[in-house]
């Protein structure tokens, strides 16, 4: 194969970051705009399951394991950058902060509110004005946090002037404690988090393992993107990775030869790959590898009302599934939060699903799991499989607990098929035999002998009689030029 030169291996992680608060009263605020949870059947499909016991592998900028929305998530990491510490963590690059954000939307925990305080009067009265002053600007900042700018409408303004003239007032307890209700009122009542905010992921159950990698050429710390991900890709298969997310994208339809091996592990060790279709905002309009790779899951993305995203997301006859690119929001290195986009986003939330439909029906192979997930798909776009939708967008509900048609491993190609057919030649194949495909009609001869030749074929259609007609009709053209040559010689030999 002829190598690329150029690997825009963070093309699918375009991000349009806009920093949110990380106090977790802002958690709040990104937990309510998690709309793809209730669009996509993903709280219903938790009546099921939440993923419990599926590891999804995350191949990316590094994933940190500390932010209180990924508690006891991530169970295992290395680094193959060259400049990470070896634990899987975000490794220093333009986006340091991406795989955190993948991760936080396929497995992201939430976060436990804080108990409520309750203010004592005593120690109120026992400030002095200075100390007051400005412990009451912070009360009034915290105010803001929790009710945002419209604060002022929600909090007894005289009770308010009041309470800092007097620093106290008549049921001063009740009036100030902090109520569950008011900051998460619309909080998913489930067994692992009783008052959850924050990210929530499709798979809140699921475990991640992170493998790290610098996604820019050249690597100041040694090997390039090529090398890394084939490397991880093959830890990620031999550390317990029941699905590998790949939020990244090359731009360019072929991958290295280096690559089939390591996809290959994969999907002999009955691995689901998810990959990220692409970004147009990075100048990608068509698929890349690694999600042109066969048996890969390719996720294009869709904004909130189920419209192909303009700029992030790719297109082509790889596509298979779409989900939410825009808006995101995802948990950010660290303590914070940010808004975000991108078919980086789209892939982890397949790749969650992936992990419900694992943990619901652990019997299937991979390859079952994404015929599930494609064949529940909510049709979008073109009939048929759509160059933008695939087979449509994601329906978690209906992948989960939906009676669907029969799997037919014949209907999804496998690496396995395209590598025998198209490396062939790569792999200087002779007359032994090997890796004849089974429908070339080929008969393999001993070692060392010529092998037979295919049979012609009968009569069909107009492509196998076309050929002998024209040489037959030009045969036939030239007799009659030599013919009329003749006679004219002969006709000029009889004037003279």
């Amino acid at each position: 194969m002829r190598r690329r030169s150029v690997w825009a291996i963070s093309a699918a992680a375009a991000l349009v970051l806009t920093p949110l608060m990380s106090a977790p009263a802002h958690a709040v605020e990104v937990r309510e705009q998690q709309y793809w949870l209730e669009d996509y059947g993903v709280t219903e499909a938790w009546d099921t399951t939440r993923g419990e016991g599926v590891t999804i592998a995350i191949i990316d900028t590094g994933v940190d394991g500390s932010h209180p929305g990924l508690n006891g998530a991530l169970t295992g990491g290395t680094d193959f950058s060259g400049g990470g510490d070896g634990s899987g963590g975000p490794v220093q690059q333009t986006s340091t902060e991406h795989g955190t954000l993948v991760a936080s939307l396929a497995v992201g925990r939430g976060e436990e509110l804080p108990e409520p305080e309750v203010i004592e009067p005593e120690s109120l009265e026992d400030m002095s004005q200075e100390e007051w002053d400005e412990w009451f600007d912070q009360f009034l900042a915290e105010l803001e946090e929790i009710h945002g700018e419209d604060w002022e409408e929600v909090i007894d303004e005289e009770l308010l002037d009041e309470f800092y003239e007097e620093r106290t007032f008549p049921g001063m307890e009740e009036e100030l404690e902090l109520d569950d209700e008011d900051l998460a009122p619309e909080a998913p009542d489930v067994p692992w988090n009783q008052r959850p905010v924050g990210v929530v992921g499709v798979a809140p159950e699921a475990n991640i393992i992170s493998a790290s990698l610098v996604l820019e050429d050249p690597n100041p710390n040694g090997p390039g993107t090529e090398e890394q991900i084939a490397q991880a890709v093959v830890w990620a298969v031999d550390n317990g990775a029941d699905i590998i997310n790949m939020s990244i994208g090359s731009g360019v339809q072929d991958w290295p030869e280096s690559w089939d091996e390591a996809f290959l592990h994969a999907e002999e060790n009955d691995v689901l790959v998810v990959a990220a279709a692409g970004n147009r905002a990075a100048g990608h309009w068509s698929v890349g590898a690694p999600a042109t790779i066969p048996g890969v899951l390719t996720v294009a993305g869709v904004d909130e009302n189920r419209n192909i995203s303009e700029e992030s997301s790719s297109q082509g006859i790889a596509v298979d599934i779409a989900a939410a690119s825009e808006p995101l929001v995802g948990a950010l290195p660290g303590e914070g939060y940010a808004t975000w986009t991108g078919t980086s986003g789209a892939t982890p939330l397949v790749a969650g699903a992936a992990a419900l439909v694992m943990a619901a029906h652990p019997e299937l192979s991979a390859q079952e799991v994404k015929h599930r997930l494609l064949v529940s798909a909510d049709s979008e776009g073109a009939e048929g499989v759509d160059p933008e939708y695939g087979h449509g967008v994601i329906n978690v509900a209906e992948a989960v607990n939906g009676n669907l048609p029969e799997f037919n491993a014949d209907d999804y190609d496998t690496l396995a098929d395209w590598i025998r057919v198209h490396r062939r030649a790569d792999d200087g194949v002779n007359g032994n035999g090997a890796d004849i495909p089974e429908d070339a009609e080929v008969i393999a001869g001993p070692e060392g002998e010529p092998r037979e030749l295919p049979r012609a074929a009968e009569v069909r259609s107009a492509q196998d009689w076309a050929g002998p007609v024209t040489v037959a009709a030009g045969g036939l053209v030239v007799v009659i030029l030599m013919t009329l040559a003749a006679v004219h010689l002969i006709s000029r030999r009889s004037r003279t």
